[in-house]
């Protein structure tokens, strides 16, 4: 049982990097040891650059379930017992879990396993993917009647409907990221969702204004209860419609395009927000790898030259693995 040890003041940081590479043992709680400066010791399921590995003595764990294998392991065969799902996402009291079709007649058991897992939730859904231009989640209720949470993240409330609207945990350290920014500046927010951007750089930069564009009538209803739930009604403005229509012109400091699918064909309305001074855009892609930054650079670039204005590339990150051979990446430009 690996673990590493983190002075406490950079223990987020680190958790939400160890998140990021999948490497974050989700079995067993972050203990707080005594030295002569206190430090963290995080339970990883790998080596992590830049820190010395221990094995860790008096392991807590969240409770004596450690996993589905263990609790179903002497009832089903082995072949059974290869395909139950390694993994899932909690959002507040609601499990959410992808069930291989094989396994298909073990899913009542396995939701069963799971809330005997985490005993503080009380409903599992079945993610069989999503579908359309607004991303609507397929969901099959397993267990229990509540697909309304509320996820708390960064400081941060997410009230959402589980079965409505998605909420990726996925880009964790994008999202700290984006929380940095903005102070004191108009920022607008395109597919602004649930308020995935919008609401932890109002909680934690206070920017001027954030204009929230969402067109999806679900994820708008949310996106307004956030703003309402985390106390954000000054700074965030939401609209509801298309990017295409809604996006202002010469107002924005910093621009976000956090959407992926057909983001491109709404650029030249992001760079047209930007003010004529000059300002920030960061442009999220799905891009195959042979083209991970290529692509979105030079997208930009041609926006940017219709609308006679210059681009200055100032960094491009992978956010995750979207599909096999296809990467989230994003690129942040300054318009001018």
């Amino acid at each position: 049982m690996k673990v590493i040890r983190v002075p406490v003041k950079e223990a987020e940081t680190v958790r939400l990097s160890i998140i990021e590479d999948g490497k974050l043992d989700p079995e067993r709680k972050i203990k707080v040891i005594d030295a002569e400066e206190r430090f963290l010791e995080i339970p990883v399921t790998d080596d992590i650059k830049g820190f010395e590995t221990y094995q860790q003595e008096n392991a807590l764990f969240y409770n004596k379930w450690r996993s589905l294998k263990e609790i179903l392991g002497g009832n089903i065969t082995e072949t059974e017992l290869s395909m139950l799902p390694s993994g899932w996402q909690i959002l507040g009291n609601i499990i959410i879990v992808t069930i291989d079709p094989s396994v298909d007649h073990l899913k009542e058991r396995i939701a069963k396993s799971l809330i005997k897992m985490y005993p503080s939730c009380n409903t599992v859904v079945r993610d069989l993917g999503i579908s359309g231009q607004f991303r609507l989640p397929e969901r099959e209720i397993l267990i229990g009647d509540n697909t309304e949470t509320i996820n708390k993240e960064n400081g941060c409330l997410f009230k959402l409907d589980v079965t409505k609207v998605m909420f990726s945990k996925g880009n964790l350290y994008e999202k700290k990221l984006m929380s940095t920014v903005g102070s004191d500046e108009i920022i607008v927010d395109m597919f602004a969702g649930i308020g995935y951007f919008s609401i932890p750089i109002a909680v934690h930069a206070k920017p001027r204004k954030i204009l929230a564009i969402e067109i999806n009538p679900e994820s708008f209803f949310y996106l307004r209860e956030n703003v309402s739930l985390n106390h954000a009604e000054s700074i965030v403005e939401a609209r509801n419609g298309d990017c295409a229509n809604f996006t202002p012109e010469n107002i924005a400091d910093r621009v976000i395009m956090g959407y992926v699918g057909t983001t491109h064909h709404y650029l030249e309305y992001g760079i047209r927000a930007i003010k004529k001074e000059g300002g920030m855009l960061h442009y999220h892609e799905t891009t195959p790898e042979s083209l991970i930054f290529s692509r979105p650079i030079e997208r930009i670039e041609h926006a940017a030259s219709k609308a006679g204005r210059n681009v200055e590339i100032l960094d491009c990150r992978k956010i995750k693995k979207y599909s096999p051979g296809i990467w989230h990446v994003v690129v942040d430009a300054r318009i001018s």
